[in-house]
């Protein structure tokens, strides 16, 4: 099966991959023009991204393209429409990152509390001011907000718990375990916005959840409250988000996804987020451990020999 993977991919999972049967070219620089000739001249059956956007005309251009496996949880950077459309079998790997995730935001929170970035800017600098970082509020007792109980933020959940933390969530389903285990509440989304002094977002980019962030849900949290955004970058509107810090609406927030998110490519990033001394900000990282990454390949693997055996596409998001 001639396999393209235009992203970084563990190369133990491309050794699987080539026992497996698939003969594996890898060019982690290919996107726009460079993919759409590699899928329409190479006879590429099987494409593996990570973040690469791959376009409806870069499907409707590869012929013999049969399946496309997002190495990852989301995939708004596929054309899922125009792939079922061309009889192209796309594929996720959900939950495989969950854990390296769930760290990350208890890492912002962590951090915003502490203001542990703001201590080493000030370190590096030569500046010593105990005084000034001595005020935090701390954890114990906080009460964090999820928002989408799934499997991130259930574990997410897990480790604020650990810390003494109470738990508020909301979510279309209930989630009995979080409930009984973690004496999580479930409660309305505009409830979790009121009571969390750190509101974490774990939720699909959909219509009803681009931009779910804006300034009138801002205005609904209290004005200590932290947000964490570990999920899609549209789901908070970046200028909603500066305003609201800069007029008390918020305290600050913790971000590794961006509305205005910079391409493969870019080097520099001038979004309004980034000068806001309020806003930690981490470079779209949350599933970037070498545990994550490894779980991530052996689960493509998994998808590919299941595949190859009886043309079931485990995972399928657009069957």
């Amino acid at each position: 099966m001639k396999t393209l993977i235009a992203d970084k991919f563990e190369s133990e999972g491309i050794q699987q991959l080539e026992a497996a049967g698939c003969v594996i070219a890898q060019d982690v620089d290919l996107q726009d023009e460079s993919l759409a000739l590699a899928l329409s001249s190479n006879g590429v059956e099987l494409l593996i991204v990570r973040s690469t956007v791959v376009t409806g005309d870069m499907i409707k251009g590869a012929s013999s393209l049969k399946l496309i496996i997002r190495a990852g949880s989301g995939y708004n950077n596929i054309d899922t429409a125009t792939a079922k459309s061309c009889g192209v079998a796309v594929a996720n790997c959900p939950g495989m990152n969950a854990i390296a995730v769930a760290e990350l935001a208890m890492g912002l929170i962590l951090a915003l509390d502490r203001r542990i970035v703001d201590n080493v800017v000030d370190i590096r600098k030569g500046v010593w001011n105990k005084k000034e970082y001595s005020k935090a509020p701390g954890l114990f007792g906080r009460t964090l907000g999820v928002v989408g109980m799934g499997k991130i933020g259930h574990l997410l959940a897990e480790r604020a718990h650990a810390f003494g933390m109470k738990i508020v969530y909301s979510d279309v389903v209930p989630n009995t375990k979080a409930e009984t285990e973690l004496g999580a509440k479930r409660v309305d989304f505009d409830d979790v916005l009121k009571q969390g002094d750190y509101v974490s977002l774990h939720v699909p980019l959909l219509d009803s959840t681009r931009g779910m962030m804006n300034a009138d849900r801002f205005k609904m949290m209290k004005p200590t409250a932290k947000l964490i955004n570990c999920s899609r970058g549209e789901v908070v509107s970046s200028e909603d988000l500066v305003n609201a810090i800069e007029n008390g609406d918020i305290a600050g927030a913790g971000l590794d996804v961006y509305e205005n998110e910079p391409g493969p490519s870019d080097k520099s990033f001038a979004d309004a987020v980034a000068k806001c001394d309020r806003i930690y900000g981490t470079h779209h990282i949350g599933a970037s451990t070498d545990q994550a990454q490894m779980a991530v390949a052996d689960e493509v693997v998994r998808i590919v020999k299941q595949y190859k055996a009886n043309g079931e596409v485990l995972h399928c998001v657009n069957p």
